[in-house]
């Protein structure tokens, strides 16, 4: 599997749909995806791997296919969008909440969909979006002096 392509992801519904290439025919990419729901492991489709075994010829394919999916299978829908707060950096997938006044988040890195944020709270997404940005940094330059 490529990495997760975060930057092409797509809120629906209450659902992140997530692609990524699954393979290559000839030249041709294959696209897959992965869900990511904003009520966690409540939804039978959270961090699912393609529930609905379709795969497409583009990113665009792909969305559709998932939307249908979500559309006719799942129980779970929201018009809330907790997923509008996210961003990519260095190709890691980062989704900040606010909850009570105060800031939080969840952190994906690009090969798979297990949040790795660390448990803390901030007082403005300003000081969350900062906090994040500098661990990663500190990541990728000890990284790069290996």
């Amino acid at each position: 599997m490529s990495r997760l392509l975060y930057e092409s992801s797509v809120s629906y519904k209450g659902y992140l749909i997530i692609p990524f290439v699954f393979g290559k025919a000839d030249s041709y990419e294959i696209y897959s995806y992965k869900l990511l729901s904003e009520i966690g492991y409540k939804s039978q489709f959270h961090k699912a791997d393609n529930p609905a075994g379709i795969y497409g010829n583009s990113i665009n394919n792909i969305v559709e296919i998932a939307k249908e999916h979500i559309d006719k299978n799942s129980k779970f829908v929201s018009q809330e969008d907790r997923f509008k707060s996210r961003f990519i950096y260095r190709h890691n997938l980062i989704i900040v909440f606010q909850e009570g006044g105060k800031y939080f988040y969840d952190h994906y890195p690009p090969e798979l969909l297990n949040n790795i944020a660390a448990p803390k709270l901030f007082k403005s997404k300003y000081e969350c979006i900062n906090w994040i940005k500098e661990g990663l940094e500190g990541r990728y330059t000890r990284q790069r002096m290996r």
